[in-house]
């Protein structure tokens, strides 16, 4: 883990919107210490059983909020007004993602897609790190990052979602 993290305790709620969902609020005192700029990237562990790398969003009234996907919310058997004991560290990792093995190996072959793949914003590094790394099953890892990177250097650095979406699905 990181090296200065903060222990709190706080409450999982629900917004009541169809972007975001459950969440808990993280002080703006806290999430100051962990703030730089605009990078705003932590490592978070709930009831000191679950890790994972997330984003401190801004609530809008001075604090701010980390979302709690299902996955985990059904792993701790989470439900709306749980408290919770949440541990944040600054998130210094590269890329705010786990870089999947897949990838990596490839940009390691083909110096025109890792160049185009670093050439992306941070956030959509991090969604394309996501889509990639998502599936547990090794060939489908291999067949979204060639499908990436090729869609990236065949649009210049553009993500065109749909069609990148379709070169996916024609990969089998």
């Amino acid at each position: 883990m990181p090296k200065t993290s903060i222990t709190f305790t706080a409450q999982l709620d629900r917004f009541n919107s169809n972007l975001w969902h459950f969440h808990f609020i993280v002080p703006v005192k806290i999430a100051q210490k962990f703030i730089e700029g605009k990078d705003r990237r932590v490592v978070c562990t709930i009831n000191e059983t679950i890790t994972f790398q997330a984003a401190l969003m801004h609530l809008g009234e001075g604090d701010f909020f980390i979302n709690v996907n299902q996955k985990i919310r059904n792993k701790l058997k989470l439900k709306d007004g749980d408290e919770i004991k949440v541990s944040l560290a600054k998130d210094e990792s590269e890329y705010g993602l786990p870089m999947p093995e897949e990838l990596a190996e490839l940009m390691k072959m083909d110096d025109e897609g890792c160049e185009v793949f670093h050439s992306l914003t941070a956030g959509k590094q991090r969604t394309m790190l996501h889509f990639i790394g998502l599936p547990k099953n090794m060939d489908i890892r291999i067949r979204r990052a060639i499908c990436v990177l090729e869609h990236l250097k065949q649009n210049n650095g553009k993500i065109i979602y749909r069609e990148l979406m379709d070169a996916v699905k024609n990969s089998k």
